[in-house]
């Protein structure tokens, strides 16, 4: 069987999909959207789920570079990654371009 080899781009977009393949990372991601900064905390009184899961899906957002984490003794301050969060938003407003298809039933 063949490897099969993707562009850059389209591996990126399937990395930046799969992190946002989950209710709770768009949860996130659309509170840390609407602040400057915010610290875990926040994040945790923010969502209805455990600091351990919260934990989880800020480490699968930060590995997708769509978020940033610094650490401020004793607390972990995140926000957006404004530049990979432009490009995620540009890629995306791409793929989900108008279908060829024009017809409702095309598969029909």
């Amino acid at each position: 069987m063949t490897e099969q080899h993707y562009s850059e781009e389209t591996e990126l977009l399937a990395r930046y999909a799969k992190a946002m393949g989950h209710p709770a990372r768009v949860a996130i991601l659309r509170f840390l959207a609407r602040q400057e900064h915010c610290y875990f905390g926040d994040i945790h009184e923010e969502l209805p789920i455990a600091k351990a899961t919260v934990s989880q899906h800020l480490k699968e957002l930060k590995e997708a570079g769509l978020i940033k984490g610094e650490i401020e003794a004793p607390k972990v301050k995140y926000c957006i990654d404004r530049q990979n969060w432009e490009k995620a938003r540009q890629m995306m407003a791409d793929f989900m371009a108008p279908c060829a298809c024009k017809s409702a039933d095309c598969c029909g």
